[in-house]
């Protein structure tokens, strides 16, 4: 294709210059001869310099076109995986997750199917799928606010499996600053279980510290640190 591009430009150009020829007179044909020398001289590198602007150009339409039918074809999917959730049929959702994650990897509805599939899993007491979906999230995932998600509600499955030191581990990681008082929190939850009771209230008081006074979670966190002998809570600014 490159060399047929190549060709076609230099057609182009001998089709101009012969057809200038035939219209002007000796002097500018001189100056003509001249432009037809340096052609001959840098044609080839301006000819390969058009060729490879056209070529990435077109890459760069075709990777958005790709983009644009992947994230269709997945909003599809992820539609069809919504209303097998209504009608609470578990298998389908799985279905409809698995090939969001297998075909549709990188956009945001595999890690939304992911997360639906794995709260569907969770209620129907399958913590094994319900873990395999959120690790996912947390090892595949693009967007940091659902791998902090991810890694939340996976640490809460951990915890019902008393895999207290895999919870913690989850938790270990970054995450954005919005999500810092619910994994204070679920790291309390995980603390009290180990019975390191005094772990456990700094980090219900972290998270106390980490949410804002409207969060409705808050009350339930003061009354885990009550419960455990804490303190009241710190006032927010």
């Amino acid at each position: 294709m490159t060399r047929l591009l190549a060709a076609t430009i230099a057609i182009i150009l001998n089709i101009i210059t012969e057809g200038i020829n035939m219209a002007y007179d000796h002097e500018e044909q001189e100056q003509l001869a001249s432009l037809k020398a340096w052609w001959n001289r840098y044609g080839n590198l301006i000819s390969w310099v058009l060729i490879i602007v056209l070529a990435a150009y077109a890459g760069w339409s075709g990777w958005n076109y790709y983009l644009r039918n992947q994230a269709a074809q997945a909003g599809q999917l992820y539609e069809e995986l919504q209303k097998a959730v209504t009608a609470k049929d578990a298998a389908k959702v799985q279905r409809a997750a698995t090939d969001l994650t297998d075909k549709f990897g990188r956009t945001a509805y595999a890690e939304m199917g992911a997360l639906a599939a794995a709260k569907s899993a969770f209620d129907a007491n399958d913590l094994k799928v319900a873990r395999a979906q959120l690790q996912w999230v947390v090892s595949n995932g693009r967007d940091e606010e659902y791998k902090a998600i991810a890694r939340i509600r996976l640490a809460g499955v951990l915890l019902d499996e008393k895999a207290y030191d895999e919870a913690l581990k989850v938790l270990s990681g970054d995450v954005p600053a919005a999500f810092a008082g619910a994994v204070a929190d679920r790291k309390g939850d995980i603390l009290v279980a180990q019975n390191k009771v005094q772990e456990a209230r700094s980090a219900y008081q972290l998270a106390l510290d980490k949410s804002d006074t409207n969060d409705p979670a808050r009350q339930l966190i003061q009354l885990k640190l009550d419960a455990i002998g804490g303190t009241s809570a710190k006032s927010v600014g």
